[in-house]
């Protein structure tokens, strides 16, 4: 089929490596890239180069034909601008779409000057600072993006008074269905994350150790990252609150479905996030979520007292109170897993995918 030239898109990201930023990108590429209007375009331009997700034979590829050498960084990030510029003017797309907190800043000063509409879309906390330097280039650069993509309902509210930007459009993440299996629920607590201080698995490890729940567990998926190995410390924290017995450090898992599945209750002790695919995905799976309303992400997916419960960050208390809740009533606890499962429905992939293209595509 002839395409015209106003149907080329092209989508910018430094890395196509596992992560959830990169998996969004990759079902994005295949959405786009299975409808007969477009010509897709993908420009990797980081470090690392390698794709991990699976993209579609009719997807044209670029990458620099440089390596970016981090000892000479200054002139591998001026080279990395001009590869930007040349090879978006000569895709000439009606609409580029880029991925990432750090690296947007990069697209939109490579393509400053230009006609062609960047469309940029930060994958993670709204309110975090990226240093002085990133925080200034993103309060001159971003509001000449063409629009803004936010996670979040509190992610667009902060992303409004930061960049004084009219076109914004709140997306949330696709939640991949998690299909009931069969298995025997077990009276678990799951939570799914890094070891990482963020989380605070450490605080959960503490609020678990106040209930009134013997035969409960708490399980723990993950694994030690970002070089902080709290695992040993999260490990000897459980062991002096005389509870190591009832909790699982199950570490890294391919099958996450097994635990949402054999599971009872989700529960979520992050203390920023940008957008938490866990949270959706164990809603998806049934189970009631009891999570610190942190920024952001977890208020745009569960609706309080009615599919899960939203606690004030850091008030373990009324964490503890909630989870024992839960434990004590298991008629509503289903019930509000019914309703969480259903609450997903807003999230299935190609409806965020067709709301991508609506923004990107029907906005020009």
């Amino acid at each position: 089929m002839n395409l015209e030239k106003n149907k080329d898109l092209c989508f910018v990201i430094h890395s196509l490596q596992a992560g959830g930023m990169e998996r969004v990108m990759s079902e994005l590429l295949n959405y786009f890239a299975a409808k007969n209007e477009y010509r897709v375009h993908l420009v990797l331009y980081g470090i690392k180069r390698d794709v991990f997700y699976t993209i579609p034979e009719n997807i044209k590829i670029y990458r620099p034909d440089f390596v970016f050498d981090n000892s000479k960084r200054l002139l591998s990030t001026i080279k990395t601008h001009f590869f930007l510029r040349k090879t978006i003017k000569q895709i000439n797309p009606i609409s580029v779409l880029s991925f990432g907190e750090r690296w947007n800043s990069m697209v939109l000063l490579a393509m400053y000057g230009t006609k062609i509409p960047v469309y940029v879309s930060d994958r993670a906390q709204p309110d975090k600072s990226l240093g002085k330097l990133h925080d200034k280039l993103r309060i001159f650069l971003y509001p000449k993006a063409k629009g803004i993509i936010a996670q979040t309902q509190k992610a667009e509210a902060i992303f409004r008074k930061m960049y004084g930007h009219e076109n914004f459009k709140v997306i949330g993440n696709p939640i991949r269905p998690i299909e009931n299996t069969g298995e025997t629920r077990e009276n678990v607590i799951l939570m799914v994350g890094r070891y990482i201080q963020s989380k605070q698995q450490n605080v959960l490890i503490e609020i678990f150790a106040k209930l009134n729940a013997p035969d409960w567990k708490l399980v723990l998926v993950g694994y030690d990252h970002l070089k902080q190995k709290n695992q040993h410390q999260w490990e000897a924290l459980a062991q002096r609150l005389n509870v190591e017995e009832r909790v699982v450090f199950a570490g890294k898992q391919e099958n996450v479905e097994h635990y949402y599945n054999t599971s009872k209750i989700f529960a979520f002790s992050s203390a920023s996030e940008g957008f938490p695919n866990v949270v959706g995905e164990a809603m998806s799976a049934g189970l009631p979520v009891v999570s610190f309303d942190c920024v952001a992400g977890p208020s745009d997916l569960i609706t309080d007292n009615e599919n899960g419960f939203l606690i004030p960050l850091n008030n373990q208390e009324r964490f503890a109170e909630k989870l024992q809740f839960l434990i004590d009533h298991p008629q509503q606890r289903e019930s509000m897993g019914k309703k969480a499962k259903e609450a997903m429905a807003q999230f299935e992939l190609n409806y965020i995918c067709s709301a991508f293209e609506q923004f990107i595509v029907s906005n020009q």
